[in-house]
């Protein structure tokens, strides 16, 4: 389990006008510091910072593991306080799936998606997989023995390796899936050879890609990326990405998700956020309120079904 709080200073003079509710946020990232969920939410709220949106100040707690399941728990205890958000996204709820998680997210208060992210194959610079042919190949021939890091277990990185087991002809039982709680870690897992391959965010791991300590092998586009092509281009028929939102706590009053989903409205649409992603390599997958909602409703019957089919869940 990995803890890590840290203060976000408010402003001195707002730009905008005061917000409905006019305290300093309790945000919760449960994921290590570093990773996807935690490069998300600081974004956001140093946007809506810097952009005087929201100048109130915040409290970002980091409390990974468990597909962030152990900060969902804490996160539950703010229930009614409209100054508590919850980074979140698509591993969680696959998660909370596989690991048959004593808390999930049906009373939590639906704010936004925010963003997208495609994921990638990479291992160490000096291993012998070029390419998604011989990542396939290595993976039929001993899965065992073929390590795979990736994030939580039940999350989009573990999924993604099923779904390859799947097409390869491998037991989801067989495979030597290695989970982490934060993207940090499996890009330190990966390029220090600990094991023989990671499947994450892009963005998570293209400064090691860059710096030369691993390589990219495959991406999970439609289309190649940055001379990378996906697992489509080279034959194997698969395309998943992961998604990230935010929540507000349970029984988050009336006036308090308007405040928050007029924050987030805002903060979409500035040129700070925009430059932000781009730096980021993240895509702008913004949804708001009750179709954010349904969309998570939707993707818990999705992923219940996914997590299913390759072995995962039961």
């Amino acid at each position: 389990m990995f803890r890590r709080t840290l203060v976000l200073s408010a402003m001195a003079l707002s730009l905008a006008a005061a917000p409905a509710i006019a305290e300093p946020a309790k945000v919760m990232i449960p994921g290590g510091a570093g990773g996807g969920w935690d490069g998300t939410g600081r974004l956001a709220f140093e946007v809506m910072q810097k952009a005087g949106i929201f100048t109130e100040g915040a409290t970002i707690t980091n409390k990974g593991g468990a597909a962030g399941t152990l900060g969902l728990a804490d996160f539950m205890r703010t229930k009614g306080q409209d100054s508590s958000v919850m980074v979140m996204g698509v591993i969680m709820v696959g998660g909370i799936i596989a690991n048959k998680s004593p808390v999930n997210l049906d009373t939590v208060t639906p704010l936004a998606r925010l963003t997208f992210e495609w994921n990638a194959i990479a291992v160490p610079a000096d291993s012998p997989i070029k390419n998604a042919k011989d990542f396939m190949e290595a993976l039929k021939k001993d899965p065992g023995a073929m390590s795979v890091a990736g994030g939580s277990a039940g999350g989009v990185d573990h999924a993604t390796l099923a779904l390859l087991a799947k097409i390869a002809g491998v037991p989801a039982d067989k495979l030597n899936y290695v989970p982490f709680n934060s993207g940090a870690e499996v890009v330190t897992s990966v390029a220090g050879g600990k094991v023989k391959a990671a499947i994450s965010g892009i963005s998570e791991l293209k400064p090691q890609v860059d710096t030369k300590r691993i390589r990219f092998v495959a991406v999970t586009s439609e289309k190649g990326s940055d001379g990378t092509p996906s697992l489509k281009e080279q034959g194997i028929d698969l395309s998943i990405g992961n998604w990230r939102g935010i929540v507000g706590a349970p029984e988050m009053s009336a006036a308090g998700r308007k405040a928050w989903l007029d924050r987030l409205e805002k903060m979409s649409k500035t040129k700070e956020w925009k430059e932000g992603l781009e730096k980021a390599g993240l895509e702008d997958a913004i949804l708001l309120g009750d179709a954010y909602g349904a969309f998570l409703n939707e993707e818990k019957a999705r992923w219940a079904t996914v997590l299913k089919e390759v072995g995962i869940a039961k």
